[in-house]
């Protein structure tokens, strides 16, 4: 996932499967998955949160300028991007 050169690097279809479970599976009740680029890791990692307008709290990949960034935002129960 994320080949290409819009992105920082790729993800493994697997690793993004098993974050999907680990957020449905969570005792919070999350409803979203971020999808974060971390430029000091220089890795992908995933976040959750309950609430869609807290997706909005991060800056887009490759506009941002901090440590983290937005690449892409899914609903974890329909496993449907968000825009």
């Amino acid at each position: 996932m994320f080949d290409g050169p819009g992105f920082p690097g790729s993800l493994e279809e697997d690793v993004f499967e098993t974050w999907l479970e680990e957020g449905r599976d969570s005792k919070m009740s999350y409803a979203y998955m971020l999808v974060i680029w971390d430029a000091y890791d220089n890795a992908y990692k995933p976040m959750y949160v309950e609430e869609r307008a807290k997706i909005s709290r991060y800056e887009k990949y490759p506009e941002a300028t901090g440590r983290e960034a937005l690449v892409a935002a899914y609903d974890l129960y329909s496993e449907s991007r968000v825009g």
